[in-house]
């Protein structure tokens, strides 16, 4: 009974926010949504790590991250077939309440993977990157800011295409960013302990 009440709140917080959209926001949700168009950055951001740290370091980092988005990717379909709940866009409830739907898909919903990722890819880089740097230059706080920024637009976007719920985002946020937190902290302790440049 408890969970169902969460779920229906869940539902009627979802449709509110999907419902902010309109044709100039559209692509943008969509954009932040595909992963495919994220790739340049992530080839920008192992060479800024490798630049910065070193490449023993920054390899280190990169394996954070990796193990992050491993870590994240597996638990989140251990967890969504677990609880076995259903897209927004595959819930007739939703489409009934006229759900603005950008992206069709199947599968389960609880929780998002993408939300885990972009949280875990950006809290694994910062923290791994800080914690492996001898001082805290300027760029850093930016390149925070920017990766946070980015793992927010992506969590957000799966609102509006459809496909998650407001839970999913946040429950996925939070798995997402612990789990990017630990490896971060882990690489840093690695390379204090074991790496010497």
């Amino acid at each position: 009974m408890f969970w169902q009440e969460v779920h229906q709140f869940d539902q009627q917080l979802t449709l509110i926010i999907n419902g902010w959209n309109s044709a100039f926001t559209d692509p943008i949700w969509v954009f932040f949504s595909k992963i495919p168009v994220w790739i340049p950055m992530y080839a920008a951001i192992i060479a800024l790590l490798i630049w910065k740290l070193g490449w023993k370091k920054g390899l280190l980092v990169v394996a954070a991250a990796a193990l992050t988005f491993g870590f994240c990717d597996q638990f989140s379909n251990l967890i969504k077939h677990a609880v076995g709940r259903l897209r927004p866009v595959n819930d007739e409830f939703m489409i009934a309440r006229g759900l603005h739907v950008l992206e069709r898909g199947g599968g389960y919903s609880f929780f998002s993977a993408h939300s885990a990722n972009s949280f875990g890819l950006a809290a694994s880089t910062f923290i791994g990157l800080r914690g492996c740097l001898d001082h805290r230059p300027k760029w850093l706080k930016a390149y925070g800011g920017w990766m946070f920024f980015w793992a927010f637009m992506v969590a957000v976007s799966r609102i509006f295409v459809g496909k998650h719920y407001l839970g999913d985002v946040i429950v996925g946020s939070m798995v997402g960013y612990a789990a990017g937190l630990a490896f971060g902290h882990l690489a840093a302790y690695i390379a204090s302990r074991a790496i010497k440049q």
